[in-house]
């Protein structure tokens, strides 16, 4: 089973769109607190949290009913002495602050790989992509997005000298603030594939020349 279920009474804001609860686990509370407090924003209670003072008694009360669906039982019993949402909130983040570490400290080696990428001469646009498209997975699941723009950016400027006329041409033709990662890839692939079938018939028209002296 995920660790993410559908609460018994389903979340609705007021347009009735229904949300998921978050539970929280011993390994997710990264990703746990961004979505719980994406559903209290989009409820109006997030103030129960931050600023958490002079809030009022029924936001407060909706807080805690949330964050209670959201908890495994062992947890709920621990902190059932907290009185607010702030209280309970709190706990929660000190009881998980080594596991945020731990995911703060694998976010700064994927961000180091990230910039560190550069494409070899001998691998494929496909491949390289490939590998970006799978820091920038990790790098969601751990609560941090990497930009469209700026693995857009980072393709451009990693590829090998052989791409560098496309990538000019591409930074002339499209907004890099609005294109998409995976049309830039594509562009890049074309390029790849009309240059290596040019290669392949130079090097065939040679080859008869050889044969026919």
């Amino acid at each position: 089973m995920g660790d993410i279920i559908n609460t018994s009474d389903a979340i609705k804001d007021t347009s009735h769109l229904t949300f998921q609860c978050p539970i929280l686990t011993a390994t997710n509370y990264p990703i746990w607190s961004l979505r719980i407090k994406a559903i209290f924003k989009a409820h109006g209670i997030w103030e129960s949290i931050e600023p958490g003072t002079d809030v009022d008694q029924k936001k407060d009360n909706a807080a805690i009913a949330y964050l209670y669906q959201s908890l495994p039982e062992d947890l709920i019993l621990q902190v059932a002495g907290c009185t607010h949402a702030k209280e309970i909130w709190d706990a929660i983040k000190t009881r998980h602050l080594g596991v945020e570490r731990v995911m703060e400290a694998r976010l700064q080696t994927l961000k180091a790989e990230f910039e560190a990428a550069r494409m070899k001469d001998s691998e494929k646009i496909d491949d390289f992509a490939a590998k970006l498209s799978g820091i920038a997975s990790k790098s969601a699941a751990l609560g941090t997005v990497i930009e469209e723009t700026t693995l857009v950016r980072k393709i451009l400027t990693a590829i090998p000298e052989k791409f560098l006329n496309m990538a000019a041409t591409i930074e002339q033709l499209v907004d890099l603030k609005t294109v998409k990662f995976h049309e830039v890839v594509g562009r890049l692939k074309a390029y790849e594939e009309r240059t290596s079938l040019k290669t392949t018939n130079n090097s065939h028209d040679q080859l008869l020349l050889s044969y026919e002296g």
